[in-house]
């Protein structure tokens, strides 16, 4: 195992371990975090996040005291996280993002991640001595998986596709992102809030959304510098999301080969009924699919009033207790 220094970053959790690897980027190394399962087990999952913020912010992150991670450990899963190079603090940024972001190409993108997420991926199943690892993705983190999951599949046993991008057929000009961008605290409560329809409660407390903003900016020591305050993120992420709204998905549905389950929201305006349908019948090779869909969500649903749905969805997939017994 190619293990490096352990990261200082504080721990979320006093079971929460820490690991550094290698990245496939020369120089670099990647982030882990890992919380073990509350009993003995063998089943693994890997969270891959989406383009705007990390594993902390994410699938670790508690509300009230509680964080999805917790509840995947307490349903006997062990819990790793991933943060891709330029998100949150952990993981190494890549060089270019200290340069200016006019000029460049969009930094970070799905082909590039997918090659760390298999880093990561093959040292998580060398650590627990499985096979397979399971994989649960947001967002653009579906195009990372669906990428990756299409070169090795020996590697993936089943994923969760929870707000997933799609193509569609191109409405504009296509859209052209610079090295990198800035997200700002406003930006992702109007993230939480611009899909909600008018009159509908909230999917998300102010409390809970002021206290996550803070840990969000954090997430960047130098947000606070900023006006207004905002976290750098690579832009490759989202120039993948509008090129497969131009038309140009960054891999092939039709090569996965694991069980997946789509997870949308019935507000998510960037995985819509139309968008779900065509992943479905995309994922032709999938021996296993399902297509979810959870009332008064958004893209975030996994910071939402709704979460507990997704949680409980991502565990049936994920424990497999969905094929009749062989006679």
């Amino acid at each position: 195992m190619n293990v490096m220094t352990p990261s200082p970053a504080p721990k979320l959790d006093p079971a929460e371990e820490h690991v550094r690897i290698a990245s496939p980027v020369p120089g670099l190394s990647l982030f882990l975090r890992y919380l073990p399962s509350a009993s003995e087990t063998k089943r693994v999952v890997l969270y891959v996040h989406g383009g705007t913020f990390g594993s902390a912010l994410s699938v670790a992150h508690r509300f009230d005291g509680r964080s999805w991670r917790d509840e995947l450990r307490d349903a006997g899963v062990h819990v790793w996280s991933l943060d891709f190079h330029g998100f949150d603090r952990f993981s190494d940024p890549y060089p270019a993002m200290h340069q200016s972001p006019e000029g460049q190409p969009p930094i970070g993108r799905a082909a590039e991640a997918g090659l760390q997420l298999e880093a990561a991926t093959r040292f998580i199943r060398e650590r627990h001595g499985v096979d397979r690892v399971s994989l649960i993705a947001h967002s653009w983190g579906t195009i990372v998986c669906g990428h990756f999951a299409g070169r090795c599949p020996e590697l993936v046993d089943r994923m969760v596709f929870f707000g997933p991008i799609a193509p569609r057929q191109p409405s504009a000009e296509r859209v052209r992102l610079p090295g990198w961008r800035l997200v700002s605290s406003r930006d992702q409560w109007n993230r939480f809030t611009e899909s909600v329809p008018p009159g509908a409660e909230p999917v998300l407390s102010r409390r809970h959304f002021d206290e996550w903003s803070e840990r969000y900016l954090d997430s960047d020591p130098l947000s606070r510098t900023r006006e207004p305050a905002s976290v750098k993120v690579p832009s490759g992420a989202f120039q993948d999301i509008f090129d497969a709204w131009a038309g140009d998905l960054a891999y092939d549905p039709g090569q996965v080969r694991a069980p997946v389950t789509i997870v949308r929201g019935e507000w998510d305006s960037m995985c819509t009924d139309q968008d779900a349908a065509w992943l479905f019948n995309a994922l032709s090779a999938s021996p296993i699919r399902r297509d979810v869909k959870i009332n008064r969500a958004t893209h975030l649903m996994h910071l939402e009033a709704s979460r507990y749905a997704l949680y409980r969805e991502t565990e049936a997939f994920l424990l497999g207790r969905d094929q009749s017994p062989v006679r």
